[in-house]
C-alpha cells in the first residue's frame, strides 16, 4: 500500500528544468556555464506544468474558428502567394511588420516603462472598426484606458476590453467573445494556475506565451503580447520568449525627446531593416512621413562640429543630422562617447582619420551625437562622422546645402554605398546643393537628371579637401 502512495506521489510531482535567462538554452540539471552563450550563472529552475494548457487552447481556438490540421504536402502543392495582410491603418505600423499584420501571427512589442507602449497599441486597435478586437490588460483598469482612449479621440464600436491577469480565465472570455485580434498588455502580468510562482517569472511567462502561441497557430487568429525591457535594454522574462513569437518589435526612444522609433528586431514575414517613426502629441502618437524635416536643425548656420548625411533605414532614405564635439582631455585618459552611433565604429574612425590623414586626436575627448534621438546603423554615417569630428576640432563650420554619404575603410578609402540614387533624391529634395559620393557609385550613373552638384571621391583626403577646401 505505502509502495502505491510514494509512486502515485512521484507521478503527481512537477517535473523541473533549467533555463538559461540569456539565450534561452534548456538543461535537465543545474550548470554554471552556460554552453550556448558562455554565460556564467544564468540556469534559472523553472517548474514544468502539465499539458493542460493545449486543451484550454484547442477550446478556446475551436469556438467559432476553424482549427487548421496539418498534413503531409508536396512543394509542388503548396500555393507561393502570400495570406492576406490585416492593414492596422498605420503607414509606419504596416511597414515594420512588413506589410500588415500576418493572420494566426504572434507579435511582441517591447519597450522601456512609459515611452509608450499601450498608448501605441491602444491607438492601433481603435482605428480597426472592422476587426473584432478584445484588448486584455493586467496593469491598467477599465477606468484608466477608457480616460486614455478619449483623450486619443479614437472609437471603435467592435473594441471590446477585458481586465484580467489569469490565463484561465482569459480563455474562457475569448471563447465567450470569439475576437478576430487580441492584444495583451503585459505579458508579464498574466499567469496561470499549473505554474507555483509569481507573474512575472520565467515559468510564467514561458507557460502563458506558449499557450497563448498554440491558440493563434490553431485559430488563426493574431495576437500582440507587450512586454517590458530590463535595465540592461532586453526584453523582460526568458530569452526564449523572443523564439517562441514570430516577430518582435522594439519601440525606443528618448523621454527628452519627442520622437519615438519602432523597429523591428526579427519578422519572420519581413524585413528586419525598416522601421517607423512617430511623433509624441497629447492627444496620442502621429506619423512622421518626412523625418528629414524633422531630425535636421533649422539654424545650423555659422556651427561648427555638424554635418548632415544621407541614411537609409530599411526602404527609407531620411537626412540625418550628426553633432561632434572635439576638447581637450581635462583629466588623463580621453573620452569616446556616442549616443545613436555605434561606439566601436566610432573608435575605429579616430584610428583612422589618425593613421590615414594625420590628425592627432589622441589627447582630445570626442563626443558624438545623432540628432533627434536617432540611432542609425548606416554604414553611410562614416563620413558625416568624421566630417563633423574635423569641423569641430578646427572649428570651422561646414557650408550650408552640403551633405555626403560614404562608408570609410581602414585603409582610408570611401567604399561605395548601396541605393545612391534615392539617398541623392531625398537631399535634392530638401534643397541641398552639394553632395559627396563614393567615386565607384558613378560608374554606370547618369548624373544629369540631378541638379545637385556631385562630389565623387575615392578617399577621405579628398573628401575633406572638398569639404574644407
Amino acid at each position: 500500500m505505502l509502495f502505491f502512495i510514494t509512486f502515485a506521489a512521484i507521478m503527481a510531482k512537477d517535473k523541473t528544468a533549467y533555463v538559461c535567462s540569456n539565450c534561452g538554452q534548456e538543461s535537465p540539471k543545474w550548470v554554471g556555464k552556460c554552453p550556448s552563450c558562455g554565460q556564467w550563472n544564468t540556469f534559472k529552475e523553472i517548474k514544468i506544468a502539465a499539458d493542460t494548457k493545449q486543451k484550454q487552447a484547442s477550446a478556446a481556438a475551436s469556438a467559432g474558428h476553424a482549427l487548421r490540421h496539418n498534413k503531409v504536402l508536396h512543394l509542388h502543392e503548396i500555393s507561393s502567394h502570400d495570406d492576406p495582410r490585416i492593414d492596422m491603418h498605420d503607414a509606419e505600423f504596416n511597414r515594420v511588420l512588413g506589410g500588415g499584420l500576418v493572420p494566426g501571427s504572434i507579435v511582441l512589442l517591447g519597450g522601456e516603462p512609459g515611452i509608450g507602449k499601450s498608448t501605441l497599441s491602444l491607438q492601433t486597435m481603435l482605428n480597426l472598426p472592422e476587426k473584432r478586437i478584445l484588448y486584455v490588460s493586467g496593469e491598467e483598469s477599465a477606468h484608466q484606458l477608457k480616460m486614455r482612449a478619449e483623450r486619443i479621440g479614437g472609437g471603435n464600436d467592435n473594441f471590446m476590453l477585458l481586465t484580467e491577469n489569469s490565463l484561465e480565465a482569459i480563455f474562457d472570455h475569448i471563447k465567450e467573445v470569439q475576437p478576430e485580434l487580441i492584444v495583451i498588455d503585459s505579458i508579464q502580468t498574466i499567469s496561470t494556475e499549473d505554474v507555483e510562482s509569481s507573474a512575472g517569472s520565467i515559468a510564467q511567462v514561458r507557460e502563458c506565451a506558449s499557450a497563448l502561441l498554440r491558440f493563434a497557430k490553431t485559430s488563426g487568429v493574431p495576437v500582440i503580447l507587450i512586454g517590458h525591457i530590463t535595465k540592461e535594454g532586453t526584453l523582460a522574462g526568458p530569452k526564449i520568449l523572443e523564439h517562441i513569437v514570430d516577430t518582435v518589435i522594439q519601440f525606443e526612444g528618448d523621454q527628452h525627446y519627442m520622437y519615438r522609433i519602432l523597429r523591428s528586431i526579427k519578422n519572420r514575414f519581413g524585413s528586419t531593416a525598416e522601421l517607423g517613426i512617430y511623433e509624441m502629441l497629447q492627444n496620442g502618437l502621429r506619423q512622421v512621413s518626412n523625418p528629414s524635416e524633422l531630425l535636421l536643425t533649422q539654424d545650423r548656420d555659422g556651427l561648427s562640429g555638424i554635418a548632415i548625411t544621407s541614411a537609409i533605414e530599411g526602404i527609407r532614405p531620411f537626412l540625418v543630422e550628426t553633432q561632434a564635439l572635439v576638447s581637450t582631455a581635462a583629466y588623463g585618459t580621453p573620452q569616446r562617447s556616442a549616443t545613436g552611433f555605434d561606439q566601436r565604429r566610432l573608435n575605429m574612425l579616430l584610428a583612422v582619420l589618425e593613421k590615414r590623414v594625420g590628425f592627432k586626436l589622441a589627447q582630445k575627448d570626442v563626443f558624438v551625437n545623432i540628432a533627434g534621438g536617432l540611432r542609425v546603423t548606416d554604414l553611410a554615417m562614416d563620413l558625416s562622422v568624421i566630417a563633423a569630428v574635423l569641423s569641430s576640432n578646427v572649428d570651422t563650420p561646414i557650408e550650408a546645402g552640403w551633405c555626403m554619404a560614404g562608408e570609410v575603410g581602414l585603409s582610408g578609402e570611401v567604399r561605395p554605398i548601396n541605393r545612391i540614387e534615392q539617398r541623392i533624391a531625398e537631399a535634392e529634395k530638401l534643397g541641398f546643393t552639394d553632395m559627396i559620393i563614393p567615386k565607384y557609385n558613378m560608374q554606370g550613373f547618369d548624373k544629369k537628371k540631378y541638379k545637385i552638384n556631385l562630389h565623387p571621391v575615392r578617399k577621405v583626403e579628398e573628401a575633406l579637401r572638398a569639404i574644407f577646401g
